[in-house]
């Protein structure tokens, strides 16, 4: 359809008129302007009067944009004119997001994006241990501090208030990887643009690792206390201390993770991150064929409600109690928790002269390292590795392989 354009009063201006539609008691107009830069011609299309122009303004445009032109400052056009405000739009957008980020303080962060997203991930015990690490450490430091003024002196005055409480190097540690975790959470989701402080500070160093070991007397009135307390943990404790399960892997086995005619557990998702094998003993076996089994997928140790359980059972740490494992003992290394159990099945393994490679892959450590621990208790396995080279020797002389020092 054509259009008629009518030339304005004002030089450059020119409108056309809507076939039907009226602006007061006038056809509406349809506002353009035309003009040069640098030779070149230009035409700009402006809008309706019912949106608000007028032949005086569109002039008053004009007169900008060829203003522009002749000085060489400001846009000569209005998409050019669209783009620069554009621009400076998504600059303060930018400035405003980047004063957000610099005075985003570290309570803001753990509480309202790092714990919630936490308690959702990690297991009750994990996400319970981070809330009382920031409540107690953390938040009387750190809490209402913006990240990016948070420097290493200030995880120095965390590390000391901790220390002077009496707290273990490893609690501290535990605590110091706490604010590790919400400031590589903070770069993660681009709260935070600097380094992280955690990695300019010396953690304490402590041997965290279990020292005590049951007897095999030990063990046993351990099971028969279980066994009049709670079955269920009585089992869990047989399982852990016959087959080195951690209390974790126990409650997440299901009857498919169960080979009775193998006499095979297989763990998934283990603390390493890989599935391993599980060999079960006969006294293990037992246990398992006594239980209910409630299909594939069902738990084989489930809570009263059916659901997976969150945390060892007070019965377990009550009967130690009453047994007088712990009586005296203050050293944590040293007193018998749920994890014990665990460690007596590598200790035992070790005094009976079992291979350590053979032990590392039934504890599923992912280093060697873990498991030189359990070294001193196999010295029949040294004694007899050096007999074995003391043999070697023997043999080689008494063939003449060997020619003594000062011999010709």
């Amino acid at each position: 359809m054509g259009y008629t354009w009518k030339q304005a009063k004002h030089e450059g201006v020119r409108y056309r008129e809507h076939p039907t539609r009226k602006h007061g008691v006038k056809p509406d107009q349809y506002f353009a302007i035309r003009y040069r830069v640098g030779g070149v011609r230009r035409e700009e299309a402006l809008g309706w009067a019912s949106q608000g122009w007028t032949a005086a303004k569109a002039a008053q445009t004009l007169g900008k944009l060829q203003e522009a032109a002749r000085t060489g400052e400001g846009a000569t056009s209005l998409a050019e004119k669209r783009q620069k405000a554009e621009e400076k739009r998504q600059a303060e957008a930018e400035a405003h997001a980047q004063a957000e980020r610099d005075n985003i303080t570290f309570g803001h962060v753990f509480l309202d994006s790092y714990f919630p997203i936490a308690k959702k991930n990690k297991a009750q015990r994990s996400w319970q241990k981070e809330d009382q690490c920031y409540r107690l450490w953390i938040a009387p430091v750190l809490g209402d501090k913006p990240l990016k003024d948070i420097a290493p002196i200030h995880l120095e005055r965390i590390k000391k208030n901790m220390a002077d409480a009496g707290r273990a190097a490893r609690s501290i540690t535990y605590t110091l990887a706490v604010v590790r975790q919400v400031f590589n959470f903070a770069r993660d989701h681009d709260l935070f643009a600097g380094q992280n402080p955690v990695t300019k500070i010396k953690k304490p160093s402590s041997d965290n690792r279990r020292v005590r070991f049951l007897s095999h007397e030990e063990a046993d009135r351990l099971l028969v206390a279980l066994a009049e307390k709670s079955p269920q943990v009585h089992d869990m404790a047989l399982l852990s201390l016959h087959c080195g399960l951690r209390a974790g892997e126990i409650f997440a086995l299901t009857w498919g993770d169960v080979d009775m005619e193998r006499g095979i557990l297989c763990l998934r998702d283990t603390k390493s991150g890989k599935t391993r094998a599980a060999i079960l003993t006969d006294a293990a076996k037992s246990i398992l064929a006594g239980r209910e089994r409630r299909g594939p997928a069902g738990l084989v140790f489930p809570s009263e409600t059916g659901e997976r359980v969150g945390q060892v059972s007070q019965s377990f740490i009550k009967t130690v109690n009453a047994l007088g494992f712990n009586d005296g003992v203050t050293d944590a290394r040293q007193k018998v928790v749920f994890h014990t159990l665990r460690h007596t099945f590598a200790s035992w393994l070790a005094e009976a002269g079992t291979d350590l490679y053979v032990i590392q892959q039934l504890m599923g450590h992912q280093s060697f390292a873990m498991v030189q621990r359990y070294a001193h208790l196999s010295p029949d396995t040294l004694r007899r590795a050096v007999k074995g080279l003391e043999a070697g020797m023997d043999a080689a002389r008494a063939d003449k392989k060997v020619v003594r020092l000062g011999e010709k």
